[in-house]
């Protein structure tokens, strides 16, 4: 699914990121979401290389990255920490500074990155998400019916990994097909490589684990930054799918200006998966941005 593109996987904080480089030109950082890994990008990520030297990492606990047991407070499964190894994935690579479009997950990942790491960060898109902590504080009905999982892997292990470890396929089928798009835009060959990565027995407890850190020392991190009035010092753009949830639940933009200054951003014509839905009409949005 990535041709022309090398490994550039590093060992960070005693564990393995897998991630693939390709291209050249400014350094840009692509996170993927649950329960993915980097071949979300496979549809866009040959044209960004184009522009830039294109970097796609799998999260800690996803993926062909390492799926370290979760500490008790969940600590090592932080959006800081997670954001921590794709700073240091980066330096390894030969890049102190960077642009960064990511997804779900990715996107909790790189806002902490933007504000723990400003320096680093040059350039910040996210992909169908709205904040962590205003997304726990106004959970409605809605949200909480289209978004189970959100509180289905927050229970205590070894409850939620015993059941996804039983059927991966299920699992996939009843998230990532549930939503607005069904099932069709993941091609045969991304949807192999979801499954064969959940297929490990540890994928499990990292995508746990995620979520977990969310309910917890996220929220003590998000919390602080708000108390401390930080906010996100690069351009920003934020994108959400009309037919998803996070613009039906939240307002999103909104959201965002409580925490930069610096945000615009829109709903395009889509659901969750945008970078394989539209993958054109997100590489139109994108490209002049990141180029700017």
């Amino acid at each position: 699914m990535f041709d022309d593109f090398t490994d550039g996987s590093a060992i960070v904080d005693g564990i393995r990121i897998k991630a693939i480089q390709g291209g050249t030109g400014p350094a840009l950082l692509l996170l993927h979401g649950h329960p993915q890994t980097h071949a979300i990008w496979h549809k866009v990520a040959p044209t960004l290389a184009q522009d830039f030297t294109v970097v796609a990492a799998d999260l800690r606990g996803y993926g062909d990255s390492g799926k370290p047991d979760g500490l008790p407070d969940h600590s090592n499964y932080s959006k800081r920490r997670m954001a921590l190894d794709q700073i240091e994935l980066m330096r390894t690579l030969g890049f102190e500074s960077f642009a960064v479009l990511a997804h779900d997950r990715g996107a909790r990942v790189a806002v902490r990155m933007a504000l723990d790491h400003p320096h680093a960060v040059t350039r910040l898109v996210t992909l169908d998400i709205a904040p962590t902590l205003a997304m726990y504080e106004q959970t409605s009905f809605e949200f909480a019916r289209a978004y189970w999982h959100w509180f289905f892997l927050v229970k205590p292990a070894p409850f939620p990994e015993t059941l996804i470890r039983a059927d991966a396929d299920l699992y996939l089928k009843q998230t990532m097909g549930a939503r607005s798009a069904g099932l069709k835009p993941f091609t045969p060959e991304a949807y192999a490589e979801y499954l064969r990565c959940l297929q490990d027995p540890q994928t499990a407890h990292g995508m746990c684990e995620d979520y977990r850190a969310s309910i917890t020392v996220d929220l003590e991190h998000d919390r602080e930054t708000r108390a401390k009035g930080e906010k996100i010092q690069c351009d920003f753009l934020a994108l959400w799918g009309a037919d998803g949830v996070i613009g039906q639940c939240f307002d999103p933009l909104k959201e965002w200006k409580q925490l930069s200054d610096h945000v615009t951003g829109s709903a395009l014509s889509s659901g969750h998966y945008i970078p394989e839905e539209v993958p054109e009409l997100l590489l139109e949005r994108v490209r002049p941005f990141l180029r700017a």
